[in-house]
């Protein structure tokens, strides 16, 4: 499933990861006030439930305080190691009393494994509705379910202000013809039919080193290295066989020469303020550019060609 931003797609992982747990740690907790504080059966009650929550690493009860009073869970036995360990200062337990009684933390590194890890808490109530303690469940991302639905990328442009110090130096710098500069037509030329006619679904152009980067449709997950000698000879479209242009791509070969055109005017337009390197990204349309000054941008093929030079020149950096 796609969502419609990085936000949309956590947001809803966690409404699912809230479901899952929810009325299982509420339960628990019930179960788990009648026993309190006697260690010995809350760890035996714990040991008996830990295998009917799914996914969970261990389980752990604190006092009122936030001090942990049994030792930690696990589906392999006991951890004694957090016996009696202050977990009022951890994320997850800032905030937990509310209108549920129940938190699912953010996401943060674990203290033990060094891992993204997250743990959800259930208030733990006399029958009197007093606090007596709380229950906490900790879980590993990776062994989670659905934690890794996709999300569709933001189209909208975006700009992401570089290192300061290449900033500060700007205007003591200034274009430095390459050799890629002096037969740009010709490198454009090849790399418009590489996308367009040999399966190059993503090509990355570093104009002042001289160089491509190429990733294929029928090999996504390596790329390629293009020298500046690779890129005036055409016979390297021998090495990339033809094939159709991919059911997959969101841009119109006829836009990808377009898009290498305006990067062209974009490096040559300022000898100051020019294009070190930039992408054009078939599937999901996106142009990424990087200037001199640091500044990189993200923005739709169909966005970035309605751009003037004045957008990029005017006050944008």
């Amino acid at each position: 499933m796609l969502y419609s931003s990085l936000k949309e797609s956590i947001r809803k992982q966690r409404e699912d990861l809230t479901a899952l747990l929810g009325n299982t740690m509420y339960d628990l907790a019930k179960q788990c006030a009648k026993d309190m504080p006697d260690r010995q059966r809350l760890e035996q009650r714990l040991t008996a439930s830990i295998p009917n929550i799914p996914y969970c690493k261990h389980l752990f009860i604190t006092d009122a305080r936030a001090r942990q009073i049994i030792d930690n869970i696990t589906r392999e036995g006991h951890d004694p190691r957090h016996m009696a360990r202050d977990r009022s200062t951890r994320p997850y337990m800032q905030n937990i009393v509310g209108t549920t009684d129940f938190k699912l933390s953010e996401a943060y590194i674990s203290r033990n494994n060094n891992r993204p890890s997250l743990t959800a808490v259930q208030v733990i109530r006399d029958p009197e509705g007093m606090i007596i303690g709380f229950l906490g469940a900790d879980y590993d991302l990776r062994e989670l379910p659905g934690t890794q639905s996709l999300y569709k990328e933001n189209h909208s442009w975006r700009q992401i202000k570089g290192d300061p110090a290449i900033r500060s130096g700007l205007f003591q710098q200034h274009r430095v013809e390459s050799a890629l500069d002096r037969r740009i037509d010709d490198v454009l030329a090849l790399m418009t039919e590489l996308m367009s006619e040999n399966g190059v679904f993503h090509g990355k152009l570093h104009f002042s080193s001289s160089r491509a980067s190429l990733w294929l449709v029928d090999d996504p997950y390596s790329y390629r290295i293009l020298s500046f000698d690779d890129l005036i000879d055409p016979d390297v479209c021998l090495a990339y066989p033809h094939q159709p242009y991919t059911q997959r791509a969101v841009v119109p070969k006829t836009a990808i020469p377009k898009v290498f055109e305006m990067l062209k005017e974009l490096r040559f337009a300022d000898e100051v303020i020019y294009l070190r390197n930039a992408s054009l990204n078939i599937c999901n349309g996106l142009v990424a550019l990087n200037f001199s000054c640091d500044g990189s941008h993200y923005i739709g093929w169909e966005e970035f060609l309605t751009k003037g030079l004045d957008f990029w020149f005017g006050g944008a950096e």
